[in-house]
């Protein structure tokens, strides 16, 4: 190095505000942060501090609402563990016996490392609904998404006694939330915690545009930090006020936040979307076009199909909403499903929509069971489907709270633990995000998004995909031919040689039908 050649300095490894968090020694710790800041990775560097010291050290117990979270917490242990040099184990998978409410007791997946102080991190891969007879330091990450905080807190808050500490952590999920009336609460001086907030522009004022820059080298693009910044507050659009800005949306919280539905998406699953004109509906070839349309885009998606039981949900839109029609099958591993078509249709006349749903469920293999949206003009399809493949085989759903309570809690257990793959995309995003919490249960927002094709959607790829999961809890197995009484004989599913799906006859599809004065049964005055 010559002379007048100054090596830069090495900057910390820790920003500011995240230097702030691990030295506060308050016991109880609650931190309102913007999206994507390293808050995590922060605290389990504190975790690691915490439990490799044999004097004055501690357990620490991790709560976090999925596994791929969890995951990704104690292999930043792990990292922490190796930069500070303290003797650790290897990080291991072991069994936690969760209790619930009625007592129940069921076994989840939980990741540990023991360090030769004699302490240890344990990272819960659910969510436990009692941490009794533990102690030391408690994480609760993500807590606005937990379905019970206030139960989480008041089991954590115990470990107090004992000279444990409680860390709270979360962006904002709605203004209602458990989480941030604990932070209004705080702010109130009802608690003494210590509270710490990180807006994302407050991350950036620390050197957070520097330190991802510095990352990510040769990969990043953006020269000036403004730039950056916009990019990212223009990706989360309306929602960056909430995800970015720590303020809280007005009314009720997300339900399966965005993190959740992207763990569970795979690229190899896009929409197939069918769209036509207003005036389509007066073509008087409309069918013929869509047995043309079918033959080459549905039937190709159908023939790669693997035969394995298939459901079907189905929320249905005419002109202001989509209708998404979502084939789950289910995957080799026991419990696991996959999304094996999403189509989306925009401003499709009824018909077409009819003989396009009965050419998709007529050739799927191994078809058991689909769940139909028939509220308002949605129930002549649904009717319609259940004639023509028996009650046992289609339910004709009419969603009220009730049933919202009943099968929304079990679909977003399967993004949780990753039971289902699902479509790629930020319209499955938006869709998913729809669902808020209302008063302790899950419903539909009544806000619209504009999707990637220029149109506006409404939650519909949700509705969709919470119709399907619930096909999937349908027990028993069908009987074959169960048909409603009054079907017409020419209808009868039948079922084909060796498979399990139905088979149909060209002209059941209704073009036939349509030359001769009748459309699927019914006469054309």
């Amino acid at each position: 190095m010559l002379p007048d050649q100054v090596r830069p300095a090495t900057p910390p490894v820790m920003l500011p505000y995240q230097q702030r968090w691990i030295a506060d020694p308050a016991p109880v710790k609650i931190w309102p942060k913007s999206r994507r800041i390293g808050a995590s990775w922060t605290d389990a560097a504190d975790s690691v501090l915490t439990s490799a010291r044999a004097n004055e050290g501690m357990d620490t117990l991790y709560i976090g609402y999925s596994e791929d979270m969890t995951r990704e917490y104690i292999d930043d242990c792990a990292m922490w563990a190796n930069a500070f040099q303290y003797a650790a184990g290897q990080m291991q998978e072991t069994l936690f016996d969760d209790i619930g409410a009625n007592g129940d007791v069921r076994q989840i997946k939980a990741f540990r490392i023991d360090f030769a102080s004699g302490h240890k991190i344990l990272a819960l891969s659910s969510r436990p609904r009692s941490i009794r007879g533990k102690q030391g330091k408690v994480t609760i990450d993500e807590a606005a998404f937990h379905d019970d905080l206030d139960g989480l807190l008041t089991a954590a808050l115990a470990l107090l006694i004992w000279g444990g500490r409680v860390h709270v952590m979360s962006s904002h999920n709605g203004e209602d939330n458990p989480f941030n009336l604990l932070v209004k609460d705080v702010r109130a001086g009802k608690y003494a915690y210590s509270l710490h907030q990180t807006t994302f522009d407050d991350a950036l004022r620390d050197g957070l545009y520097e330190r991802v820059k510095l990352i990510q080298g040769a990969r990043f693009k953006f020269d000036s930090k403004e730039a950056w910044r916009d990019s990212i507050y223009a990706f989360y659009g309306d929602r960056a006020a909430e995800e970015l800005d720590c303020i809280p949306k007005a009314g009720s919280g997300v339900y399966i936040p965005r993190t959740l539905v992207e763990r569970c998406q795979s690229p190899d699953i896009k929409p197939l979307r069918l769209a036509r004109p207003a005036e389509f509906v007066l073509r008087p070839d409309r069918l013929e076009e869509m047995e043309r349309w079918c033959r080459d885009n549905l039937q190709p998606v159908i023939d790669s199909m693997a035969g394995r039981r298939t459901v079907v949900g189905r929320d249905f839109g005419r002109s202001g909403d989509l209708s998404i029609t979502k084939v789950l099958q289910q995957d080799v591993a026991p419990g696991r499903w996959s999304v094996a078509l999403h189509l989306e249709e925009r401003n499709m006349p009824f018909d077409c929509q009819q003989f396009v749903f009965f050419y998709l469920v007529d050739r799927l293999p191994l078809f058991f069971h689909g769940k139909l949206d028939a509220r308002g003009n949605g129930q002549q399809l649904a009717e319609a489907a259940m004639q023509r493949y028996g009650v046992s085989r289609i339910e004709c759903v009419m969603a009220s709270p009730t049933w919202y309570a009943t099968y929304f809690p079990p679909y977003k257990a399967a993004f949780e633990d990753r039971s289902i793959t699902t479509t790629h995309g930020e319209d499955e995003v938006a869709d998913h995000r729809r669902v808020i919490l209302d008063k302790g249960r899950p419903r539909m927002d009544e806000g619209r998004d504009k999707g990637s094709d220029g149109g506006y959607r409404h939650g519909d790829g949700a509705i969709a995909g919470v119709l399907a999961w619930a096909s999937t809890m349908v027990e028993g197995e069908p009987a074959a031919g169960a048909t409603v009484e009054a079907e017409p004989e020419a209808y009868a599913p039948q079922r084909a040689s060796g498979m399990g799906s139905l088979s149909r006859r060209p002209r059941d599809f209704g073009i036939e039908q349509h030359r001769t004065g009748t459309i699927f049964g019914r006469r054309v005055r």
